[in-house]
C-alpha cells in the first residue's frame, strides 16, 4: 500500500522505515527542512541501533520517501499514520496541538478515501477528536476514517519490536478500516488485538503505567533490602519465578526516564482527574521515582559530605542504554546536584555526548573514554547500563581513582567478580562491599 507518516520523531521515523521493510511504499513528513534533506541521503535524527541501515536499503529500493509537502506527502495515500508529538503540559495533560494541526493537514489535502491512523500516544477521546476535525475541514468529497494503533516500541530494541511484537492493537468503530490496518500490518507476523477506539486509547496508557508501576515497586523493595541486609536481585528472581508476576522490569536502580512512562503517568493521572477519579496508586509511583533519582547522590554524600573540589566521574547519561535520549534521565538531576555541591563532574557516555552538551549544566565536562573519566576521580557513580561501562576492567577503580568509592545506579557488576577488588562499592538494594583502607582518608 500507499502510505504517508506525519512526523519522524522516535514513533514516526521507526513506523515508517519498518512498514518500508515490509514492502509498502512510504512516505514521511517532516516540517524541518534540514532534517528531511538529511533523511533523504540515509541519516538518521535519532539513535537506534539498525535504523539507518534499513533508511539506506529503503531508500535505495525505492520504497522510502521524505518530504515537508503535505500535498505531496498525501497523494494517492492509502493510509496516512499520525505519528506527532504530544508534550507534557505544566499541569500534565498531553499537548494535542500537534495531533490536531496534522488533522487539518489531512482534511486539507486529501483527495481520495484513506485511513487515518493515531500512532502518537493520545488521551482516550482524541481518535474521536480527529475525526471530527477531519469531517468538519475536509475539502474534498472522501470517505476518512480514524483507527487507533498505539505503540510498544522500547527505545533501543524498537526495531527488533517492530518485528517481533507482543502484539498489535487496533482500535476502530469501522470494522472495514479495522480491516485496511490489519492487513497492513500481517507482514510483521505478529497477533492483532481489535477492539474499539477507546479501549485501544486506554491500553497504552495502562500498559506504561503497569510497567513503571513495577519499576517502582521494586525500586521500593530495594530500599526496604538495603535497611535489612537483603539482597534486591535475589529477591526480584525469586519473585519472578512466579508466573502470575513474572521477570521483566523488576531491575532496581535510579528510577525510570525516557520520553514514555514520565510522560504518560502524569497523562494518565489528569486522564483520571478529569472525570474526578483520584489515581492514589500511579501518584505514588511517580513521587517514588523522582525520590529514587536522587538516590545515588544521597549515597555519595553519606560518604563524602563535602563534595567541594572532588572530582566526580558519571558514567552514562542517556536514560537507558542503546538510545541517545537525554529525556527524563537520571544523569539530569545528579549532575546538577554535584554542580550544586560544587564537585568537578566528569561525565563519559559513547552515544548521548551531543545531546547532554545541550541539556546538562555547562560546568560539566566531559571524557572520550570510561578511563578517563575514572582516572583521578575521587568518586564513580553509574547512571547507564551501557555494554562499555559494564566492561570496564575493575582494576581501573583499584589504579586509577584517589580513592576507589563507586555508587553503581544500575548493579551492573556483580557482587562476586566485586568481592574481588579493593573497592568500596555501593548498589541498590544490596549488600555493601567496603573493604578496610586505613591509610587513605577521604
Amino acid at each position: 500500500m500507499k502510505i504517508a507518516v506525519v512526523g519522524t520523531g522516535y514513533v514516526g521515523l521507526v513506523t515508517g522505515v519498518s512498514l518500508s521493510e515490509i514492502g509498502h511504499t512510504v512516505t514521511c513528513i517532516d516540517i524541518d527542512k534540514d532534517k528531511v534533506e538529511s533523511m533523504k541521503q540515509g541519516n538518521s535524527p535519532i539513535y537506534e541501533p539498525g535504523l539507518s541501515d534499513l533508511m539506506s536499503e529503503n531508500i535505495d529500493r525505492g520504497r522510502l520517501f521524505f518530504t515537508i509537502n503535505h500535498h505531496e506527502g498525501f497523494h494517492d495515500a492509502d493510509v496516512i499514520y499520525i505519528a506527532v508529538g504530544t508534550p507534557e503540559k505544566e499541569n500534565g495533560s498531553a499537548d494535542l496541538s500537534f495531533v490536531e494541526q496534522v488533522a487539518k493537514e489531512i482534511a486539507a489535502h486529501v483527495h481520495k478515501d484513506a485511513v487515518v491512523v493515531v500512532k502518537s500516544t493520545v488521551p482516550v477521546g482524541t481518535n474521536h477528536k480527529v475525526q471530527q476535525i477531519i469531517n468538519v475541514n475536509l475539502k474534498s468529497d472522501v470517505n476518512v476514517t480514524v483507527v487507533s494503533n498505539p505503540e510498544f516500541l522500547k527505545e533501543g530494541s524498537a526495531i527488533y519490536d517492530s518485528f517481533n511484537g507482543d502484539r498489535i492493537v487496533i482500535g476502530a468503530d469501522d470494522p472495514k478500516a479495522a480491516d485496511v490496518i490489519e492487513e497492513v500490518n500481517k507482514p510483521f507476523g505478529v497477533s492483532v488485538f481489535r477492539t474499539d477506539i477507546r479501549s485501544a486509547e486506554m491500553i497504552k496508557y495502562a500498559s506504561n503505567a503497569f510497567l513503571a508501576t513495577k519499576i517502582s515497586f521494586i525500586n521500593e523493595i530495594s530500599n526496604i533490602c538495603d535497611r535489612v541486609d537483603a539482597n534486591v536481585e535475589d529477591v526480584a528472581r525469586g519473585m519472578g519465578m512466579d508466573k502470575r508476576i513474572g521477570d521483566k522490569f523488576l531491575n532496581a536502580g535510579i528510577g525510570y526516564g525516557g520520553s514514555c512512562f514520565p510522560k504518560d503517568t502524569k497523562a494518565l493521572i489528569q486522564i483520571a482527574g478529569n472525570v474526578s477519579y483520584d489515581f492514589e496508586l500511579l501518584k505514588g509511583v511517580v513521587n517514588v521515582n523522582k525520590k529514587q533519582q536522587g538516590l545515588i547522590i544521597e549515597k555519595l554524600m553519606e560518604r563524602l559530605p563535602d563534595l567541594k573540589g572532588k572530582r566526580v566521574a558519571v558514567l552514562g547519561l542517556s536514560f537507558k542504554p542503546n538510545t541517545d535520549d537525554m529525556r527524563e534521565a537520571a544523569s539530569i538531576v545528579v549532575t546538577n546536584r554535584l554542580i550544586e555541591e560544587k564537585a568537578e563532574v566528569v561525565a563519559f557516555d559513547p552515544i548521548a555526548t551531543e545531546k547532554a552538551r545541550a541539556i546538562l549544566h555547562s560546568d560539566v565536562s566531559y571524557a572520550e573514554t570510561p578511563e578517563d573519566a575514572v582516572r583521578n576521580s575521587d568518586a564513580v557513580l553509574i547512571l547507564t547500563e551501557w555494554d562499555v561501562i559494564k566492561d570496564i576492567d575493575l582494576a581501573l577503580f583499584e589504579e586509577s581513582m584517589n580513592y576507589p568509592l563507586v555508587i553503581d545506579g544500575r548493579n551492573c557488576f556483580s557482587l562476586e567478580e566485586m568481592k574481588t577488588r579493593r573497592v568500596e562499592y555501593h548498589s541498590i538494594g544490596r549488600p555493601l562491599l567496603s573493604p578496610q583502607y586505613d591509610h587513605i582518608k577521604i
